[in-house]
């Protein structure tokens, strides 16, 4: 019997968010007991939390998540497996010779180990992709590509002031490969190949949007 796997994050006050977005915010507007039912308004940018950035989100007309084709979001796909212990750069070499064989067209998630850093402290600074590894998953067909950090691009607290580069982001989004950030639960199907599911909400225009990530076994 499969066995589904859910590879989000939760959504909570005081969740972590880049450094360059503010912070969600949760406010109670009736409560049962006082009211007929329970309403809570949740504000926030559509890239906090498990999310998907569209092509929009760096590229000058570039496709809304709105307009991106369902089959996008489900597929086989693979968790390739570079975790670590320091917030280091994954190479291209470090890519390939994870566990979790990529092939052309697949659904890549990356699994770093940040995942169990979630909401504490030392969950920035990140490990982070070379811009060898973006131009891999471009050459290998790659649609969608997600990761349990902030970014795929260098982590904020090593950046220099002023730094705008975000190498990986425009390499990736430039060819229409879609990317998942803050990720959860990836190290129960490490290196394994799965059908994978990443419905994001229907923004009008949207420059990206939140999305729930499962996994199939």
């Amino acid at each position: 019997m499969p066995q589904w796997y859910d590879l989000s994050q939760d959504f909570y006050e005081g969740m972590p968010h880049s450094v360059v977005h503010p912070s969600p915010a949760f406010e109670t507007l009736s409560c049962v007991e006082e009211d007929t039912f329970n309403v809570t308004q949740f504000t926030a940018v559509t890239h906090v939390g498990t999310h998907i950035d569209a092509p929009k989100h760096f590229v000058p007309g570039g496709k809304t998540i709105d307009e991106l084709p369902l089959e996008t979001f489900a597929g086989e796909g693979v968790v390739v497996d570079v975790s670590r212990e320091e917030p280091t750069e994954i190479t291209l070499e470090q890519f390939e010779d994870a566990p979790g064989d990529v092939e052309d067209g697949d659904i890549v998630l990356v699994y770093t180990g940040w995942c169990h850093k979630y909401g504490d402290d030392d969950y920035d600074p990140h490990p982070w992709l070379s811009t060898e590894v973006a131009e891999y998953l471009v050459e290998r067909d790659v649609e969608l590509m997600g990761l349990d950090t902030i970014t795929p691009d260098l982590a904020s607290p090593f950046r220099e002031e002023g730094w705008t580069e975000y190498p990986v982001h425009r390499t990736l989004l430039e060819n229409d490969v879609l990317i998942a950030e803050h990720l959860g639960g990836l190290d129960a199907v490490a290196g394994e190949r799965l059908e994978i599911y990443a419905f994001p909400l229907k923004i009008r225009n949207g420059d990206g949007a939140q999305a729930r990530f499962v996994g199939r076994l």
